[in-house]
């Protein structure tokens, strides 16, 4: 992962843009990370996981409602 200082990113941005193509891109202000640029295609694959997890873990809430007699009787 790359890092650039916000003062360069602002002078750069074209730049900073480019990179993030190939990887994420650590910002940093006074020496502390304070933000991650990452390309479109990147952040649709993280997000797309984050929503796969959102509905297994939905699912997952939804069975445990409508099957708890089942369960309950499965741990005796």
């Amino acid at each position: 992962m790359k890092t650039m200082q916000a003062t360069e990113a602002k002078n750069r941005f074209g730049e900073l843009l480019e990179m993030s193509a190939t990887e994420p891109v650590v910002i940093q202000k006074n020496g502390r990370d304070v933000a991650v640029l990452v390309s479109k295609a990147e952040f649709d694959r993280r997000d797309a996981r984050l929503s796969r997890r959102d509905l297994v873990q939905r699912y997952h809430e939804e069975s445990i409602e409508a099957f708890a007699p089942l369960y309950e009787a499965l741990a005796r």
